[in-house]
């Protein structure tokens, strides 16, 4: 099973039918410089989201996002791989945020 990439307008649609846990991959310093309103910070690179996401729920549903969509990408095949089952790559934060999400 390979991850659904979500466009901003895709993922904005989805989480109104189908709210979720958002995921933000990048680095704590990346995420201190401003990061989607509701997002989680669990860096992928520093090894975080590894030690954490086997604890998750595997029946609620993820929306993970990086800086580009390539770490994210990465993290949600890393989920569907251990049996995740509702796992969506919603691409690149400055993407996200020009398209009018909330930025904190």
């Amino acid at each position: 099973m390979s991850v659904t990439r979500l466009t901003p307008a895709e993922f904005q649609a989805q989480q109104q039918a189908e709210p979720g846990v958002l995921l933000d991959v990048r680095t704590p310093s990346e995420f201190e410089g401003g990061y989607l309103e509701g997002a989680t910070n669990y860096d992928f690179l520093g090894g975080v989201f590894n030690d954490a996401y086997p604890a998750f729920d595997k029946n609620a549903t993820y929306y993970l996002y990086c800086a580009s969509g390539n770490r994210s990408g990465k993290a949600a095949q890393q989920m569907l791989d251990a049996g995740f089952a509702k796992v969506y790559n919603v691409g690149g934060f400055q993407e996200l945020a020009g398209a009018g999400l909330p930025v904190v």
